[in-house]
């Protein structure tokens, strides 16, 4: 059975310090790696999306992206760290739920300019897609 595994913009100075960060806290049974040496077509993702968005692929082979993703691995937290599970279900949580995307995109469009950050991290992220009062994307 496949490990729960977060995938990361190896390119990217950054995420690989928040990766190393992740690889701290998270279980022995979780993987941290770069999405180019992971295989996405497997699990039905882009390079493109991989580098502009975190991975979380769970055991099951469902992947989320962004601060979805942020939220499962938080949640998964071990040892000292499980603290930090109750911050992946604050993001799991309306209101935050609905604020925790554009700011993970706001970090993600600046992650160049962030500490650890450098040319390589720099990313064009696409329009976000405008969201209802109900905090549910409208795809019409």
């Amino acid at each position: 059975m496949p490990v729960p595994t977060l995938v990361f913009d190896g390119d990217c100075a950054f995420c690989a310090r928040c990766a190393d960060a992740a690889r701290r806290i998270l279980p022995a049974d979780c993987a941290v790696t770069p999405w180019q040496s992971f295989d996405l077509a497997a699990v039905g993702v882009t390079p493109e999306r991989a580098q502009r968005e975190v991975l979380w692929v769970g055991a099951d082979g469902a992947v989320t992206g962004g601060a979805p993703a942020v939220a499962r691995a938080l949640r998964a937290a071990a040892g000292v760290w499980r603290v930090l599970r109750l911050v992946g279900v604050l993001l799991s949580l309306p209101p935050v739920r609905w604020v925790a995307p554009p700011v993970y995109r706001l970090v993600a469009a600046n992650r160049h300019r962030l500490p650890g950050g450098a040319a390589a991290c720099r990313v064009v992220l696409p329009p976000p897609e405008p969201v209802t009062g109900s905090g549910r994307v409208d795809r019409s």
